[in-house]
């Protein structure tokens, strides 16, 4: 659905707060088909995305992951390093 939203299961170290808040943006940027909502949509498109962020900040939290898994590096990290 979204090619932008990045695996962040696995991220060591942890996704940050900023990768998951990018992609909460990212998912709801595209249900909504919004980029950048207009006035009268701004607090329940904010919402979204905090509530988004803390679903998938809880997801992360809580699956676990194989120690046999092959650690991720974000797109986001990897472009900050360059």
């Amino acid at each position: 659905m979204c090619r932008n939203i990045q695996q962040l299961r696995g991220a060591v170290p942890s996704a940050t707060d900023e990768e998951v808040r990018d992609a909460a943006l990212q998912f709801v940027r595209k249900v909504s088909g919004f980029r950048s909502p207009s006035r009268a949509n701004q607090a329940v498109f904010d919402r979204a995305v905090d509530e988004v962020a803390a679903a998938t900040r809880q997801l992360l939290d809580d699956l676990v992951v194989p120690s046999s898994a092959k650690p991720i590096v974000p797109l986001q990290r990897k472009r900050a390093e360059r």
